[in-house]
């Protein structure tokens, strides 16, 4: 992936976790509900949580796409703990059941980290030690391995990435304010392109603040596919001019190893566990 341009501190705080990220298309009665929630934030809701060291509540373009036009009711929330066990717990949580089932739509996965460039908010993730830390709930067997080998990872085992072959990707950045129209110019392409390649199996464009603090999330097959949109088209164009032109000020590129997945997206369901799943009791 071509690195994005990125003008954060030199030694951003490192974080070392698992993430969690939920997708969520709410149901239209619910949409005042919901745009509170969104409003409030994380501080108010989430700060508090055992285990948690980064968290992020995201509104959405129009249909969950990366659009200037806002959904009423598409939402993202990312989180950052601790360990195994408190993402697990916020994912059997009465807080995220109470979240579902106000939901028309919701997709739900546990990630592990293996390779972070840049920052988000002058912070970093890893995940180097975390799922050492619990080797009893891994294995080599998984209902979702696929025929290719995924890239060595630098936060896992080779035997547990041998474990785990679909991968998701975050790019998340800053926009700066002088380069707003020339980023915008390139965005719209870049995500068409995303919806329709080859091994994408979900996109999401979300938003931290209105055309300035941008992210995508994308579920892909194996990591051959996430490299092959990367390196082509409208997207490599757009990386192209972002670091011509210096659209960021902070941007973050990360890859991620899924550890378990559930829900209901465009209509699909994505319910699958890798033994660790089942270790932790999330196996559907």
């Amino acid at each position: 992936m071509p690195k994005l341009s990125n003008d954060t501190e030199p030694n951003p705080r490192l974080l070392n976790g698992v993430v969690v990220v939920v997708l969520f298309d709410f149901l239209p009665e619910h949409r005042p509900w919901a745009w509170l929630k969104l409003m409030q934030g994380t501080s108010a809701l989430y700060k508090t949580w055992p285990g948690l060291l980064f968290a992020k509540i995201m509104g959405s373009g129009e249909g969950g796409g990366f659009t200037l036009r806002p959904s009423s009711t598409h939402q993202g929330l990312i989180f950052l703990f601790d360990s195994l066990e408190t993402a697990r717990d916020y994912l059997v949580s009465a807080e995220l059941s109470q979240l579902r089932a106000k939901a028309r739509e919701c997709w739900q996965g546990m990630l592990g980290v293996n390779s972070c460039r840049g920052s988000w908010d002058q912070q970093t993730w890893q995940s180097v030690g975390v799922l050492e830390n619990s080797p009893e709930l891994l294995n080599t067997e998984s209902q979702f391995a696929q025929s290719s080998t995924p890239s060595p990872s630098k936060s896992l085992s080779h035997s547990q990435t041998e474990a785990l072959e679909v991968v998701a990707s975050l790019t998340r950045g800053s926009v700066r304010a002088s380069k707003a129209v020339s980023f915008w110019r390139y965005a719209p392409q870049a995500q068409a392109d995303l919806s329709s390649a080859q091994g994408c199996e979900l996109s999401m464009g979300l938003g931290e603040a209105p055309v300035l603090r941008q992210c995508t999330f994308s579920l892909w097959t194996d990591t051959q596919s996430l490299v092959n949109y990367a390196h082509q088209g409208a997207h490599m164009r757009a990386i192209a001019a972002a670091q011509k032109h210096g659209f960021f000020s902070e941007s973050m590129f990360v890859r991620m190893q899924v550890l378990h997945m559930r829900g209901l997206w465009g209509g699909k369901s994505f319910d699958a566990n890798a033994p660790i799943s089942h270790a932790l009791g999330l196996a559907s």
